[in-house]
């Protein structure tokens, strides 16, 4: 049988599970509408400071298990590790951020970065940065990829527009752009998939 969420949560936060470690994970658990809620970027106002700082720690480490399992695969052969590293990556966050996934000439991830911030529903994005940081890390293709805070992971006009232009800027210098991926909840929607590259 696995073990409930709240012994989990007190085996991570408290170290142990003896009664008042589990009553503190149950009542972080309340305070949250989904263990997404307790373990995104913002902190709830009914979870202490320090025990929320300890769980962002966690999903930071995941995060970078994650990355490292990642570098050492063939990206193009495994889509799904790429939409699993995208998703803690980038679903919970407040605003829209986009980020590029820069990949050597065998496909194997040379470093992620966040490129820009943005607001709820937008984000500037200049190509001359992207080409900036895929030269300055001497990459041989880049995955794109941004969320939709809104939860809604349907591309729009803008997002293709701008895949377009940021596609047409580094192919001037033999970048190619593999993928530009959106992540939005439990959605992660490829424009490779769907042709659009």
């Amino acid at each position: 049988m696995a073990p409930d969420d709240a012994l989990l949560l007190a085996l991570a936060l408290d170290g142990r599970q003896t009664p008042a470690a589990l009553a503190r994970a149950r009542r972080d658990l309340r305070a949250c509408p989904s263990l997404r809620g307790l373990l995104g970027p913002e902190q709830p106002a009914e979870v202490a400071h320090a025990r929320w700082r300890r769980l962002r720690a966690v999903v930071e480490l995941m995060r970078r298990a994650e990355l490292e399992a990642l570098a050492e695969a063939d990206v193009l052969s495994s889509p799904d590790a790429v939409r699993r590293f995208l998703g803690l990556w980038l679903r919970d966050r407040p605003i829209e951020c986009f980020a590029g996934v820069f990949v050597d000439s065998q496909h194997r991830i040379i470093a992620a970065r966040e490129l820009f911030r943005g607001t709820l529903a937008q984000t500037a994005v200049y190509p001359r940065e992207v080409a900036r940081q895929a030269l300055r890390l001497n990459a041989a293709a880049v995955i794109l990829a941004h969320n939709h805070p809104s939860g809604v992971a349907e591309p729009s006009t803008a997002d293709r527009l701008l895949t377009d232009a940021l596609r047409n800027a580094l192919a001037v210098l033999d970048i190619p752009v593999l993928d530009h991926l959106i992540v939005a909840g439990n959605r992660c929607v490829s424009f490779a998939e769907r042709g659009w590259l």
